[in-house]
């Protein structure tokens, strides 16, 4: 048996026991039936050796549980550990594309570790991050992708760490609990922390146009696989997964579910959240319309401008409202009963929408319009019919809503507020298309779909919500001034136009079009705060039909070819790979059980209604796809009423698996 300690090869003894006294090692060494001991010098200087364990490293492990011997863990002659240190510096990409080097666990399973960065860089709810390794590149391309990175490199300051390592880190601070200045002692505000002394608050400023051009490209579906493949397994340790001193590593928000967003507390969360929707959108590793892109391009040039601005980032212009006042006028309201009419009503009354709307049924060779019908949506199912005279009699079609996805099909420009249903049925998904006549329509009926989808009705409180974020969202999407506004002045913009978009829509238009284009949008959001425009920029970002979808290449029992698997926040989606289209979607809450044959590597999933679906991954392990599907139902244990400790052996039991 070998032992390495620094530089340092001790071999063919089988270790004991390491006893560590000041500068001095002592060593007990047993050999066959003999026992023998060793004291040796480790360096001039006293270290301290309290963070050093044990790797072995044939077996590629850690030998922590030191009340074991090394028979009990199967410790032979010929084996060759090495006493190192537990925690290594790791190069961590943010989704700010800033590198910082950290000390970070490798002996921890990669869970803790993602927590321990989280709790240095000032993140709450780290269970919703994990360490994606970056994806090999062809050795072709390699060349053309080194001066890319180099880009990013020059542009964006990567030696950060010994900037952060004096205050920054660390001040990490809970809902409601109070948090210190850690020179003086004293209590200091949330808002001053977070905004005042933490780099990571501030956004990057956009990469010049031929840069960007230089990182985009346009990724396949192998491509989207081949990344979504890269997760680490957060059961095992970094060293277990192969990964070693000073790699680089990518953390990102793995799982888009985001709890508990709150502004006074979670600023370096909001702007790490919006910088990597706004990596998303200018790589195009996320679809969406030309319309949408200018939306998202006015957002980035306001956030951009107030954040070279002089002035302070505030949180918000409107003065800071206490959180336990808050709560308490709350409980008040609700205990003399002020809302008792209105919350009896919301039980009693079953919500119920009707209008006429236009409908259409795409079919092959057909070329039919859309057609007026009477619709009528009630709890979550839409019956239409031929007028409204008719409305009592045997409705011409009935759609239920509850696991179907709602899909918009809108252009603010050219009044087009529109509807793509796809419901499930036995054979796939069947496709509906409704036609609403303005915004008002559309935010209503699109509200009501999209709790339906999720089999809940208009009496729950968020569809209120639901319909002023739909209406919101159309608002920012509106390019026309609005009344009594000048048209904006070209001139005015004094950043580069192209830095906002995607290359492939810069391409399309010359810069001074681009930028009249971008500042029409910028009216609408130009009384935002810093902070709320971040919100809504990550808003945009969530109401995009392909939000939080990962895809991955599986095999479907009894199928004989590849299909596409996507999984989101709360479904699971059967794409054909010739077509792009859903073919089928499994919502989580009607999931009953699923389970992997570690053997075969095929995960099994059992739904309400008898439904049972099989398959095995062909682009990863099918630990990836079990860790994602465990790792949801586990956030949707979350609730405001507990408190931020984590359940991390629940999230194991859902996520972990054996080999």
């Amino acid at each position: 048996m070998q032992l390495r300690v620094g530089g340092f090869t001790f071999g063919a003894l089988l270790l004991c026991s390491i006893c560590v006294c000041g500068d001095k090692w002592h060593q007990s060494i047993v050999s066959g039936s003999c026992s023998h001991s060793l004291t040796f010098s480790v360096s001039e200087a006293p270290q301290d050796w309290s963070d050093h364990a044990i790797w072995w490293e044939q077996k590629s492990c850690w030998l922590l549980k030191t009340h074991w011997t090394l028979d009990k863990y199967g410790v032979q002659a010929d084996a060759d550990l090495r006493y190192t240190p537990q925690h290594k510096p790791l190069c961590i990409q943010l989704p700010n594309m800033k590198t910082i080097k950290l000390p970070v666990t490798f002996s921890g399973v990669v869970f803790r570790a993602v927590a321990e960065i989280c709790k240095a860089l000032n993140i709450r709810r780290s269970e919703e991050l994990s360490l994606l390794k970056p994806v090999d590149e062809p050795k072709k391309k390699k060349k053309k992708d080194k001066g890319a990175e180099s880009a990013i490199d020059e542009i964006l300051n990567m030696d950060i760490a010994s900037g952060m390592a004096g205050g920054a880190l660390g001040l990490y601070s809970k809902t409601m609990t109070p948090t210190y200045d850690p020179e003086s002692g004293s209590p200091a505000s949330s808002t001053s922390l977070w905004f005042g002394e933490s780099p990571l608050t501030a956004s990057q400023p956009n990469l010049p146009p031929e840069e960007l051009a230089k990182l985009y490209k346009p990724l396949t579906v192998d491509d989207k696989a081949a990344i979504n493949a890269g997760w680490l397994d957060s059961s095992r340790s970094l060293m277990e997964q192969g990964i070693q001193e000073n790699d680089r590593l990518l953390l990102r928000f793995k799982y888009h579910c985001f709890f508990d967003l709150n502004p006074k507390y979670d600023a370096v969360r909001i702007t790490q959240l919006y910088e990597q929707a706004r990596w998303a959108i200018l790589l195009e590793e996320i679809d969406c319309t030309e319309e949408e892109m200018l939306m998202f391009a006015s957002l980035q040039y306001h956030i951009c401008k107030l954040t070279l601005s002089t002035e302070p980032l505030t949180n918000s212009n409107e003065p800071e409202i206490d959180e336990v006042e808050a709560a308490l006028s709350n409980l008040e309201s609700t205990l003399e009963g002020r809302n008792a009419d209105k919350i009896l009503e919301d039980i009693t009354d079953i919500p119920k929408l009707e209008d006429t709307l236009k409908l259409f049924r795409p079919k092959r060779l057909t070329l039919k319009p859309y057609k007026e019908y009477w619709f009528v949506f009630r709890d979550t199912t839409i019956s239409y019919f031929k007028n409204k005279e008719s409305a009592n009699k045997e409705p011409i079609e009935q759609l239920h809503l509850r696991g179907c996805e709602v899909i918009p099909d809108v252009n603010v420009t050219e009044r087009k507020f529109g509807l793509k249903l796809l419901l499930p049925a036995a054979d796939g998904m069947n496709e509906v298309y409704i036609r609403c006549d303005n915004e008002t329509q559309y935010a209503k009926w699109k509200a009501a779909c999209i709790l339906a989808s999720k089999g809940k009705t208009m009496a729950y409180s968020s569809y209120r919500t639901e319909v002023k974020n739909i209406q919101s969202f159309l608002q920012m999407k509106s390019l026309a001034p609005p009344s009594g506004q000048a048209a904006p002045d070209v001139e005015s913009m004094e950043m580069n136009a192209e830095c906002f978009v995607s290359p492939r829509y810069a391409k399309k238009y010359k810069t001074k079009q681009l930028t009249t284009r971008i500042l029409e949008a910028h009216h609408n959001i130009s009384q935002l705060s810093l902070m709320e425009a971040k919100m809504r920029f990550i808003q945009a970002w969530q109401s995009l039909p392909e939000f939080g979808i990962k895809y991955y290449i599986v095999r479907f029992r009894g199928s004989k070819k590849d299909e596409l698997l996507g999984i989101s926040y709360n479904r699971l989606i059967r794409i054909d790979m010739s077509t792009g289209l859903p073919v089928t979607t499994w919502r989580f809450s009607s999931m009953k059980q699923w389970n992997v044959n570690w053997e075969i590597k095929q995960v099994a999933i059992d739904f309400d209604q008898s439904v049972s679906i099989a398959f095995s991954c062909q682009s990863c392990d099918c630990k990836v796809v079990h860790e994602y599907i465990g790792g949801y139902i586990f956030l949707s244990t979350r609730s405001k009423d507990q408190n931020e400790t984590l359940d991390e052996e629940l999230f194991h039991k859902l996520t972990g698996g054996q080999d």
